[in-house]
This record gives structure tokens, C-alpha cells and sequence, in this order.
């Protein structure tokens, strides 16, 4: 499939949401060259060990976490926003790891996810019609000519943020923040009163008097790693092809070409189309890639897409994100997971309950309640087991800040809340409070499914 594949075949087929209004093309030209000079973000082993880590998904010896920012910026690039979104996820990861009887394998949405799709590619306010924003690797949120224009520089400020935000990434996963011992010290100082933090401190109790036990016990070198160091990975949209393009590399000596930006990427549901560059570009690299699955796909369109994008059904090359809406994905999701299981090629099935979700509050607030996030949760677990598919992961859209941009919650974020805290600079995200119980909301419903299977066994 990759004989008459190379980085830039993308360039001659249609392309969706990849803006095409930048104001001086030779300069756009210069940038695309820099930054495929520039060193790797990741490196190929790294990606084909997570590639490996997938495939323990695909068969149910694991389970897939994926969450961070909607989109990244560059107003907001700090080492405390760094780390409380990075403790996030490993407090949920101890949450589902240890609860839930399976090893999580931990992908941000971090370190490039910059760009997002826009259902128009205008903007007007008071009469006044600017190009929408689209993220801070091609334009400004500001609403001024100036900042709305596309402007190819911030491909680099975009480059070295994420190099930046990799090394800290690298720092915490090895070098000691992640040890299992520090999981007290993990939790964020305003979950710390609220009952999913209570719930948390028990649970992390339980753990550490489980680490004095293994410690007593002398584990050898290699578990001793897996209690102090972490594997974390980096994942975002690939939806910027000029810069993806610029940043894949070809391995030696075996010739296969990895996209360096970072260890996995994914197709978004706007972008998905057979014959268009995003799928092209996508087919010809090795990471693993996810697919976004929406109400409007087809089970035969599916089985095509699998065949152009992972034809041979390597194990972990695969992910397919589902992303319907909680009063869709009954109707929408069976009829896909059929399709995958008479197929019969390994896939890994993760939910997105976030953008099915998506509603505007009475004031004018985009949000999204999580009560419908967690009932679409529960809907892709149960359609799953009913369909004899594993359920993968979650792909999630949150932060470690205190915000307040999805309604519900154990701490019950009102509309009247949104306010006072609504920082996004796209789409609503869970706070830790709401991410940290839909974790443990999400292994109480693990646990029931599988009581079941354990009976029958």
C-alpha cells in the first residue's frame, strides 16, 4: 500500500480544514523547510512501543486512556498546567489500573494539539467578518485583522512549545514525580476536600500499604521500574499536513516512514473522506493512528477505511474513537462493531463522549453536561459487551485547571458557574473533579460487566 505513497502525496488530493489563505506563500514555503531540519519530538521506538501497548489493548489485556486539552495555546503554556493535566491522568490511570484489574496505557492530548477543524471558516461579530480562529498554530482568538491572518511562524512557536512541553512530559514520566509512592502528593489542592478527592486518598491508602507489601517482598529490577517510572505518550489531531508532512522522518535501515510529531495521531470525524489527503497521508505512515467514528459512517465505509488505513490488520495500529452523543450511540455504534468483529482484523474500540455532547446554555455558553458524557460512557460499555468487543479506552477532553465549562458533576457546575471560570479556547472541558469521577464511575461499571463473565467462567 505504500509503494506510491511519499509524505507530500497528500498534496494531490482534496483537503479539508487546512487553511489556505496564508498571505505570503514563500514564506509559509521557508518555515515548512526549517522545520524539517529540525530534530524529531519523538522518537520511533517510543512509537512502536506504544504501538505494542495497543495491540495489549486490542485484545483486552488493557485499557486505553486518552485525554488532555481541546486545543492547546500558546497564552497558557506553563510547567503548572503541564503537570497538573500530566497527574490527571496518572491519578486516573491508578484509579482504573487498580480498580479495574487491567494496565492502563496513558496517551495525552498534548504537546501539538493546536489546530482544530471549524464548521466555518468565518467569524462575524457586530457586522464585522474575520477568517475564524483555528488554533494557535495557524492564527490569533483575538478578533482583529491582525490576529486572524494565518501566520506561518507559529508552525515553529508551535514546534518548540510542544519540544518544551516533551522534555517536561519525559522529566515527570522518569524521573521520579511518577513514582507510586508520590501518589498521595498527586492529588490537585481544590479536588482535595471533595469526595471524589476523599474517594482518591482511600484508594491511593490501599495502594501504598499493596507497595509495602511488594517491597517486603524484594520484586525484581523491572517491576521495581514499573512502580517508579511511567510510560506516557503523546498524541493530537493530524489536521495541519504541511506540518506533519515536515516532520516525518524515514527510519534506516528499514525504511518505513514515521511522522515524529508525535507517537500517535489521529483523523478527525470532518476529515475522514476515502479520497482525501488527511487519509492518504495517514495510511503511508507507521505510527499508530486513531479514526474518529461519527453517527453519519456506514459500516461498509468503515471496513473500506480499515482496508486503506491498516490493510494487513497489524495488532495496535488501529484505534477507532467513537464519538455519537449519548442519544445516538445506541442506534449508531452496534451496527460499526459488528462490522469490526465479522472482520475480524484487531482493532481497538475507544469512546470520545465529549463532542456528541456539545450543546450552548441558555446563556450562551458552549457546554456539555456530564450526565449525558458519562451516559454515553456506560451506552459504549454495554453495546460493547452485547456485541462481543472489547472496550478499549475513553478519549477525553479535560484539564488539571479548576475550571468550569461542563455542566454536572459531584460539585454540580451550574449554568450560573460558567462564568466564573470558563477558560477554553475551544470546546468545554472536564475539570479534575469531573474526570477523576468518571474514572471511578467508569470501573464500577467495569467491574459489573465483567462479574458476569467471571461467573460464566
Amino acid at each position: 500500500m505504500t509503494r506510491d505513497w511519499t509524505p507530500r502525496s497528500w498534496r494531490a488530493m482534496p483537503v479539508k480544514h487546512v487553511p489556505d489563505d496564508y498571505p505570503d506563500l514563500h514564506a509559509l514555503a521557508r518555515v515548512e523547510g526549517e522545520l524539517s531540519r529540525l530534530p524529531p519530538l519523538v522518537f520511533t521506538a517510543e512509537t512502536r512501543r506504544l504501538t505494542e501497548s495497543l495491540a495489549q489493548v486490542a485484545e483486552g489485556k488493557a485499557f486505553l486512556l486518552q485525554g488532555g486539552d481541546c486545543a492547546e495555546s500558546f497564552k497558557e503554556f506553563t510547567i503548572d498546567n503541564i503537570r497538573d493535566t500530566f497527574r490527571l491522568i496518572l491519578q486516573m490511570a491508578v484509579v482504573l489500573t487498580f480498580s479495574g484489574g487491567r494496565p492502563v496505557v496513558k496517551v495525552g492530548r498534548i504537546a501539538g494539539q493546536f489546530a482544530k477543524p471549524r464548521t466555518s471558516s468565518v467569524e462575524t461579530i457586530d457586522g464585522v467578518t474575520l477568517p475564524a480562529y483555528r488554533g494557535d498554530i495557524i492564527n490569533g482568538m483575538d478578533f482583529t485583522p491582525a490576529e486572524r491572518m494565518p501566520d506561518p511562524k507559529r508552525l515553529l512557536k508551535a514546534y518548540h512549545q510542544s519540544s518544551a512541553t516533551l522534555g517536561l512530559l519525559r522529566n515527570f514520566a522518569q524521573g521520579g514525580y511518577a513514582d507510586l509512592c508520590n501518589l498521595h502528593r498527586w492529588t490537585l489542592d481544590f479536588v482535595a476536600g471533595s469526595p471524589q478527592g476523599d474517594r482518591y486518598r482511600r484508594l491511593a491508602d490501599q495502594i501504598f500499604e499493596s507497595l509495602c507489601f511488594l517491597s517486603a517482598l524484594c520484586v525484581g529490577p523491572e517491576q521495581q521500574r514499573s512502580l517508579h517510572q511511567v510510560d506516557f505518550f503523546t498524541s493530537h489531531e493530524a489536521l495541519l499536513l504541511n506540518f506533519e508532512e515536515a516532520m516525518t522522518r524515514r527510519e534506516h535501515p528499514s525504511g518505513d516512514w514515521y511522522d515524529t510529531s508525535a507517537h500517535m495521531l489521529w483523523i478527525g470525524e470532518r476529515t475522514r473522506q476515502l479520497d482525501g489527503g488527511h487519509v492518504e497521508f495517514m495510511r503511508g505512515i507507521q505510527n499508530p493512528i486513531g479514526l474518529k467514528c461519527g453517527p453519519t459512517m456506514e459500516p461498509d465505509e468503515l471496513l473500506r477505511l480499515i482496508d486503506v488505513l491498516n490493510p494487513h490488520g497489524r495488532p495496535g495500529r488501529l484505534t477507532l474513537i467513537g464519538r455519537f452523543g449519548a442519544d445516538k450511540v445506541s442506534d449508531c455504534l452496534p451496527r460499526l462493531m459488528a462490522a469490526t468483529r465479522r472482520d475480524g482484523r484487531p482493532v481497538v474500540w475507544s469512546s470520545d463522549p465529549m463532542h456528541g455532547n456539545t450543546l450552548k446554555a441558555s446563556n450562551g455558553y458552549k457546554t456539555r453536561p456530564f450526565d449525558r458524557i458519562l451516559s454515553e460512557v456506560k451506552s459504549f460499555l454495554e453495546i460493547a459487551g452485547a456485541e462481543g468487543v472489547h472496550p478499549g479506552g475513553v478519549h477525553l477532553e479535560m484539564t488539571g485547571q479548576n475550571v468550569t465549562e461542563c455542566l454536572g458533576g459531584a460539585q454540580a457546575v451550574t449554568e450560573d458557574d460558567l462564568s466564573s471560570r470558563y477558560h477554553t479556547h475551544c470546546d468545554p472541558r472536564l475539570n479534575a473533579d469531573q474526570a477523576l469521577q468518571l474514572a471511578f464511575l467508569l470501573t464500577e461499571k467495569l467491574q459489573t460487566l465483567r462479574a458476569p463473565q467471571a461467573r460464566a467462567a
